[in-house]
């Protein structure tokens, strides 16, 4: 079997705010569509593989680098030879740097080759990797920044009255913070992503301010994420547990924040950090370390599942998915993820288990 056709496939799906239309992500007016890039790998053998780059404004440098550079260098591949291709790849392109569009192409690559080697053992790829009996798993509704208390407060209910018993917010004012928690009240689990925006100082006063809403963990609180030194000393000082990882690339990132003794949750972003074979590395890592992995899966496709997958087989009972609280237009697989009273379905078909929809490709795609 060889690999006969890569084709990297943008797609850009409009969303609303809880039903509003007038209501952006991140507080602007002006994101209004989710961005995202699938990947396509075909054989001789007429399997085909789905894979999943990072994608909002990333979509059209990591699709160049798919067509120029990455596919290329596969086509005539074995794609059963997973981790000898990837490690070849990494070792050639490792000129262009080690993280960002090339390793994001790479992610998708491998996880659509995740996928191919299911299908041709009949296996889904959680039996792959060790196997689970768990037929789902606890997923969180990961919120979007919302800036405003009363369209968080509003979300928070939303959720809730979906089933949802964990959440995630998106906030960096402490009122938001503040109007989340009493919306959902003391029993429900909030965790809160920053997005790198502090310096360690800052970081350090803010979570003081933070530590009355009894959060499970802050997530990439200090500018730049790879300061893991500071990191570091905000998990000894700060009073709250910890979080960071989806800005991390390659096992070596991950290994030095935990060397660093920076987090408490690690969180391996399968489509930006190397896919399904670099993903698998870091929990056996974080396991060494006494360090929980929650796979980071801010998508819908197969970035998601690969995730869902990964946290199956080797996350153990604390593993918990991601799903990204959004209202899109159209899913890439209608109703098959879709949680159901904060718990979402392992999928137990050939590789990653499920197909994208053709007719939402087909009328999504960006040409």
């Amino acid at each position: 079997m060889k690999i006969q056709h890569i084709e990297a496939i943008p797609l850009r799906i409009p969303f609303t705010v809880g039903g509003k239309s007038d209501a952006g992500a991140w507080g602007g007016k002006d994101l209004k569509t989710v961005d995202s890039l699938l990947l396509k790998v075909s054989t001789d053998d007429g399997l085909v593989g789905w894979g999943e780059s990072f994608g909002f404004t990333a979509v059209p440098i990591v699709k160049a680098a798919i067509d120029a550079v990455v596919a290329p260098l596969c086509i005539g591949r074995d794609p059963a030879l997973i981790e000898k291709l990837m490690q070849e790849l990494q070792r050639t392109l490792h000129i262009f740097g080690r993280s960002g569009a090339l390793m994001f192409g790479l992610s998708a690559l491998d996880i659509a080759l995740w996928d191919i080697a299911g299908k041709a053992a009949g296996q889904p790829v959680h039996r792959l990797l060790g196997g689970s009996d768990a037929s789902a798993l606890s997923c969180y509704a990961s919120l979007i920044r919302y800036t405003d208390p009363e369209l968080v407060a509003d979300n928070v209910r939303r959720a809730l009255d979906l089933g949802y018993r964990r959440l995630k917010l998106h906030e960096i004012d402490p009122a938001c913070v503040r109007a989340a928690r009493e919306a959902a009240g003391d029993e429900v689990e909030i965790t809160l992503d920053v997005n790198c925006p502090w310096s360690v100082r800052e970081a350090l006063d803010m979570a003081r301010r933070l530590q009355q809403y009894n959060l499970r963990w802050l997530e990439e609180p200090v500018w730049p994420p790879e300061n893991h030194a500071g990191l570091a000393r905000l998990r000894r000082e700060g009073g709250i547990p910890i979080a960071a990882g989806e800005n991390a690339s390659t096992l070596m990132d991950f290994a030095h924040m935990l060397q660093a003794q920076a987090v408490d949750f690690i969180q391996p972003s399968p489509a930006k950090m190397g896919g399904i074979t670099e993903l698998r590395k870091v929990f056996a890592l974080a396991n060494a370390n006494n360090t929980t992995v929650m796979v980071h899966a801010f998508y819908d496709g197969p970035g998601l599942l690969a995730g869902i997958h990964g946290s199956a087989a080797l996350g153990g009972a604390n593993a918990l998915v991601e799903w990204r609280f959004f209202d899109l237009e159209a899913q890439l697989y209608g109703d098959a993820i879709v949680p159901k009273n904060g718990m979402m379905a392992v999928p137990q078909g050939p590789g990653l288990g499920i197909e994208p929809s053709a007719d939402v490709i087909r009328d999504y795609r960006l040409h």
